[in-house]
């Protein structure tokens, strides 16, 4: 497959490279600094250098033609302000959801937040970023020329991945490891079956491929 990865350069997107790139799959990810070109090429992947919170809806769509799936791993991360959760947050993951509808790139996998919601209150910065985070997993879930599945990660830590997960509709809140955000990842890509699907994530007791096809009904 050729995978498309928007907010190449992060944590969960760098180890997805490297899971994709090893198991033969073309891998590309969209990147705003220069500077982490070489970072993506160590991983296995072709960077794209394209600011998401500027560039129009065609030139995301002209990085995405020719891709099997799409995966919208970007974030404003935690040092930014209230703005950019509104247009990373929820801007870019937009503007890369209609950008793949354009693309014809119908498969689409989202990295979201456990605990996002439309509604969310309050004006704190981490309720500004949920409640631009659900406000974009409700966008993306309303295109249906996209068969999208939106994973909510519980608080993620960097130890090294066990495999063992618990993935469900709802799984109360718990922390797993960055490792194994990757691995689900790269898991439900392989999956269409999880089309539909808005799935949280935590360590648990189940092998991640089991809990992939237990979701995916199989």
């Amino acid at each position: 497959m050729r995978i498309v990865i928007a907010g190449g350069h992060g944590q969960i997107a760098l180890r997805l490279e490297r899971l994709l790139a090893a198991r033969g799959d073309e891998v590309a990810g969209i990147i705003r600094s220069p500077e982490q070109r070489d970072d993506l090429r160590e991983a296995g992947a072709e960077p794209v250098l394209l600011d998401l919170e500027s560039a129009s809806v065609e030139e995301v769509a002209a990085s995405l033609r020719g891709a099997d799936a799409a995966v919208f791993a970007a974030g404003a991360g935690p040092g930014s302000g209230v703005a950019r959760k509104d247009t990373v947050d929820r801007g870019a993951a937009v503007l890369f959801a209609d950008a793949a509808v354009r693309a014809g790139v119908r498969r689409h996998v989202v990295v979201s937040s456990m605990g996002a919601d439309p509604q969310h209150e309050g004006d704190e910065v981490f309720d500004v970023y949920q409640r631009a985070k659900g406000e974009a997993d409700a966008y993306v879930s309303g295109l249906d020329d996209l068969d999208w599945t939106i994973l909510r990660p519980g608080l993620l830590t960097n130890d090294t991945g066990t495999g063992l997960v618990r993935l469900e509709a709802n799984t109360g809140r718990g922390a797993i490891p960055r490792d194994d955000v990757a691995a689900v990842l790269a898991e439900l890509l392989d999956t269409p079956a999880t089309a539909g699907l808005t799935l949280e994530l935590i360590g648990g007791s189940t092998p991640l491929s089991v809990a992939v096809k237990s979701v995916a009904g199989n």
